[in-house]
């Protein structure tokens, strides 16, 4: 299904914790699944879920979602522009990856290079502090905005 947690598997840890893989609950997986490259705000998975699942209400979705980011399934994402936003963790990154906003056009994009980790271990030698995660946003122009694609 996919490289993440799959459904069978975010069931087993929902009924661990006591919790029922619902069909709205499900549903919602799958919207999560099939845009997992995207960063989605609670609203924008409302209304592709709802798509699907008409009755389902906005309040499903408020509560589901930081069950998921409990369990470790999404990433709360904050790119500054006021929404929060929510993406598929990738179990296999050691950290989150970092983001590339640009500030014409508003258009996202990931980086998974990490070049941080010379320093994290240079912050632990020289302080003690053990950093375990990091968020970096980098904010420019984008390729289109560059070349005058597009507009602003």
């Amino acid at each position: 299904m996919s490289q993440n947690k799959s459904a069978y598997e975010l069931k087993e840890q929902l009924n661990t914790v006591g919790y029922k893989l619902t069909p709205q609950r499900k549903a919602i997986l799958d919207i999560l699944l099939e845009n997992q490259c995207k960063h989605l705000t609670c609203e924008d998975i409302y209304t592709l879920v709802r798509a699907k699942m008409p009755s389902i209400g906005i309040a499903t979705v408020y509560r589901t979602l930081p069950l998921f980011e409990k369990m470790g399934y999404l990433n709360r994402v904050h790119l500054d522009d006021g929404y929060v936003r929510y993406e598929v963790c990738d179990n296999k990154e050691a950290h989150s990856h970092h983001h590339l906003i640009c500030t014409q056009c508003g258009a996202l994009s990931e980086i998974q290079v990490d070049m941080l980790e010379e320093l994290e271990k240079q912050i632990q030698t020289t302080t003690g502090f053990m950093v375990t995660d990091h968020s970096v946003k980098f904010y420019g122009l984008c390729k289109n905005c560059q070349s005058g694609d597009t507009k602003p």
